[in-house]
């Protein structure tokens, strides 16, 4: 795209903790499509190992892993200090919870918080206090408060977020959701048109996804539910169904779930995104949710054009207006409305009722 600068939406995103936490395992699993059983084979990272991440389309992830062997750390912090910690967006702290050296780990950390805090560098901190598994169950609350108490006391004032993860469970993709949340330029202007197409289907919630690693990008919530880690639990099960279409050959298009007193539909919204769809049985048709989807699918383009171009504020103030389909009537410009009618054909099932989970493939 013309007329901006591709180092402006380039984050430099630093992984850190000592040898074995799960760094790299965490990275391999929401990047690089690895299943948690396969982290097993993974060696120790040594020095750094930098990959980039386009996420979105525009916004690129600079990730830095950094190896945790006290050799490497020392360098980190002496000899390599300034282009390790230079300019940096996000560090990314793990912390193992199995560690029988947890003042070294404060210590090593408390480096990293001093290196990042110089010159004022606006950094964000996320601390993952990871391989929670471990914990038992009712004792992972109160082990996971206290580590946070701990860490944030040593954070210097730092703006922290701690959260406990396990690559065995949804709390990774609730982690690193919150994490690419804080990179996104123009959240605030997603959540507006996610308003809008929720109000436009008569949707419980709207959750929009990033399509290749399944985070969740922004999210909006008209009825209340008890499960607070819903939107990870879907993504952790997506993404499973999604690796196991790709080992059979196939492409994972589109999954409608539905029972007696709800349906999900997951669709594609734009090249890089995925919407879920939530609505109340008896509620609206799929197809009406497919038709907003694809009215809906032109406005979040632009929002996504107008972040990658510096105009946030802009397409904050376009997407307050809501997309408009409806029973009676197509859209007025009748965008998309060939794709929403394609669509339905994938969900001739919804008439027959009952609880079904149909994804649509492809070969």
């Amino acid at each position: 795209m013309s007329g901006r600068s591709p180092a402006a939406m380039r984050k430099k995103v630093l992984l850190m903790g000592r040898s074995g936490a799960g760094k790299t395992s965490m990275r391999s699993i929401i990047f690089a499509n690895l299943i948690a059983r396969e982290t097993s084979r993974l060696s120790a990272t040594l020095d750094v190992e930098y990959s980039t991440v386009r996420f979105m389309g525009d916004l690129v992830l600079n990730i830095w892993d950094c190896g945790g062997q006290e050799v490497f750390l020392e360098s980190y912090f002496e000899a390599e200090r300034d282009s390790i910690f230079r300019d940096v967006a996000i560090l990314i702290y793990v912390f193992d919870i199995k560690s029988a050296e947890v003042e070294k780990e404060f210590i090593n950390y408390e480096r990293c918080i001093k290196a990042i805090s110089r010159d004022g560098q606006d950094a964000r901190v996320f601390c993952l206090v990871h391989k929670m598994d471990v914990v038992p169950p009712e004792r992972r609350k109160v082990v996971f408060h206290a580590k946070e108490s701990e860490i944030i006391s040593r954070s210097r004032g730092l703006d922290t977020r701690c959260y406990p993860t396990s690559i065995w469970d949804e709390t990774l993709y609730k982690a690193w959701s919150s994490i690419v949340y804080a990179l996104v330029p123009n959240v605030e202007a997603l959540g507006l048109a996610l308003s809008g197409l929720a109000d436009a289907c008569d949707a419980d919630e709207v959750v929009l996804f990033e399509k290749a690693t399944f985070l969740v990008v922004s999210s909006r919530t008209r009825r209340s539910h008890r499960d607070k880690h819903r939107f990870e639990k879907m993504s952790n099960i997506v993404k499973q169904l999604k690796l196991a279409c790709m080992g059979s050959a196939s492409h994972l298009d589109s999954v409608q779930i539905a029972n007696s007193r709800f349906r999900a539909i997951l669709v594609p919204l734009t090249a890089t995104t995925i919407v879920m769809i939530v609505t109340p049985r008896p509620g609206p048709a799929a197809g009406l949710c497919l038709l907003n989807a694809a009215v809906a699918r032109p406005e979040f383009d632009r929002i996504l054009l107008h972040s990658a171009e510096g105009g946030g504020a802009a397409a904050a103030a376009s997407a307050a207006a809501p997309v408009a389909a409806s029973e009676a009537g197509a859209p007025a410009d009748g965008v998309g409305a060939s794709a929403a009618a394609d669509a339905e054909d994938s969900f001739r099932q919804d008439a027959a009722g009952g609880d079904h989970a149909v994804p649509a493939m492809s070969h």
